[in-house]
């Protein structure tokens, strides 16, 4: 699978299952994302839908089959790629900051853990502060955030090292309905601009309209079908 110029990278999966225990939880997941595609995994709770994206993430290894991010193999039942190896960002449900960093630490997190130098790392986390419309709020904590500006700083954070893939796990489901409906549509024109690779975790078949190129309806661990929008 080759990569577009800006860097985004497709994603495969192949024969993919999951069990825990004897109860099997995803079986023979066969996905293909093209670079700079977003894909949204719909389906009611206990689908499996959370578990493939952490498969993709890295913190689950499958029992079966393989997933590769371009031509690069990151998992199979006998290999895992670490998931800070594997070049991805990640916005969780419940926004995942840390209380007692700022705004801009929060944010310039992923950085430090790269070894960015400070002057760069400064103006990459006021770029991406800037992008989900949070210009002025790098010295806030979390804490005198709404929950919408919260969810705004898990992006900035999941964006600001350039990632080519990004994973998003159901990140709206805490918010009230017009937020949602508002934070989705701005999210999805985000996602447009960087033309990054994603896959986005939903129950709410609007949202997944409004973020997603294609929707993979999961059932019973299973994709029961794959429609294009």
């Amino acid at each position: 699978m080759s990569d577009d110029s800006r860097g985004a990278i497709s994603i495969t999966t192949s024969g993919l299952c999951y069990r825990i225990g004897e109860r099997p939880i995803l079986q023979q997941i066969d996905l293909t994302i093209p670079a700079g595609d977003t894909l949204a995994l719909l389906g009611p709770s206990g689908c499996g839908k959370s578990t493939l994206l952490k498969l993709l993430a890295g913190l689950l290894q499958p029992e079966q089959g393989r997933i590769s991010f371009g031509e690069l193999r990151v998992a199979d039942a006998h290999y895992s790629l670490p998931p800070e190896q594997r070049n991805l960002g990640m916005v969780f449900q419940d926004y995942a900051l840390w209380p007692h960093m700022s705004v801009g630490q929060n944010v310039g997190f992923p950085l430090q853990m790269r070894a960015i130098p400070r002057p760069q790392r400064h103006q990459r986390v006021l770029a991406a502060l800037a992008r989900v419309g949070l210009a002025d709020f790098a010295e806030r904590r979390p804490a005198e955030l709404s929950g919408g500006q919260q969810q705004r700083v898990a992006l900035a954070r999941a964006i600001v090292a350039e990632p080519r893939v990004l994973l998003f796990d159901e990140p709206l489901s805490n918010l009230d309905r017009d937020l949602r409906e508002s934070l989705s549509h701005e999210m999805a024109t985000l996602l447009r601009q960087l033309r990054t690779t994603a896959v986005y975790v939903t129950h709410d078949r609007n949202e997944a309209a409004v973020m997603a190129h294609r929707v993979a309806h999961i059932a019973g661990g299973r994709i029961a079908e794959i429609t294009s929008l």
